[in-house]
């Protein structure tokens, strides 16, 4: 039997049809479902937040992220990446402690690296000693090693100056420091785009991201009468082991700063940064940056 050919083109041009249609419809449904995929913003207790892909620097997440608010001992990134700028910086070079750290720690009730007065420590120990107890002694010993004058009030001053030059480099306009530690005379703030920002430039350091990721450390210094203690430290950060694939930053806390965390994690390739500032606990500012962390993975 014989079929026109205007038969065949009619049955083809009808296939045609529905085969486009059908796709159509089977990409607006996939539209629809990747659509329904995407994560929902999460709500924070903390006041302040902000998420970014540390590669892409690209913004995942904010909350009031540009609004200036106290940083407690967040500040002390700031501390630890002044120190490891330093040219011709030997992190093997030793510190004596002085009665001005340990008296500065009992007269603000500060948190503490429990130093010996007399005892010698290495600029690497202070290191850990600053950011993983989170101790004030510390970041003092740092101040006064790497400030410039011939008086402790001087040098201290000078560090603090860099701590600020080096927000100015980075391009911060909502950051400013007036302590080497968090505890301030009122104008030591920045805000959780600024830290986070700091934070990362921070971890580009290989020194600065051995120290933040350790959970426990025991470090042998030197005493006053030429032998030796351990001292061991227990970092402050409840993430490190319990979040997979966290890597720091570091936690903050004080009376007006209430609870502060900046936060970072790698997963499959992709690390994500960020800070929340002023979560009514320590509870709530993990909590905070989980929430945070889980979306800004999802994005």
């Amino acid at each position: 039997m014989k079929i026109g050919l205007k038969n065949i083109n009619r049955a083809s041009a009808a296939a045609t049809v529905a085969l486009t249609a059908g796709a159509v419809l089977a990409g607006s449904a996939f539209a629809s479902t990747a659509q329904a995929a995407a994560p929902p913003t999460p709500t924070i207790t903390a006041k302040g937040g902000f998420v970014m892909n540390s590669g892409t620097a690209k913004t995942l997440y904010g909350k009031t992220a540009d609004t200036r608010r106290p940083t407690g001992s967040t500040t002390k990134i700031m501390t630890a990446k002044v120190v490891l700028a330093q040219k011709n910086l030997n992190l093997d070079s030793k510190v004596t402690i002085q009665k001005a750290y340990s008296d500065y720690i009992v007269n603000n009730t500060a948190s503490s690296a429990r130093l010996i007065v007399g005892d010698k420590v290495t600029v690497r120990q202070l290191l850990y000693g600053l950011m993983l107890p989170s101790g004030c002694d510390a970041a003092y010993a740092l101040a006064d090693k790497f400030g410039s004058g011939t008086t402790r009030a001087a040098r201290v001053k000078s560090f603090i100056g860099k701590m600020n030059a080096s927000a100015t480099s980075l391009g911060l306009k909502n950051t400013h420091f007036d302590s080497f530690d968090g505890i301030g005379s009122g104008s030591n703030y920045s805000t959780p785009r600024d830290l986070t920002k700091i934070a990362g430039s921070a971890m580009k350091n290989s020194t600065f991201r051995a120290i933040v990721k350790t959970k426990s450390t025991k470090q042998k210094v030197t005493t006053k009468s030429g032998g030796y203690r351990y001292m061991s430290w227990s970092n402050s950060n409840a993430m490190l082991g319990s979040y997979t694939g966290m890597i720091g930053v570091k936690t903050g806390s004080g009376p007006s700063a209430k609870y502060c965390l900046v936060f970072a994690a790698t997963r499959n390739g992709k690390t994500v940064i960020g800070t929340v500032l002023t979560s009514t606990s320590a509870t709530t500012r993990t909590a905070d940056a989980k929430k945070l962390l889980d979306y800004g993975f999802k994005k």
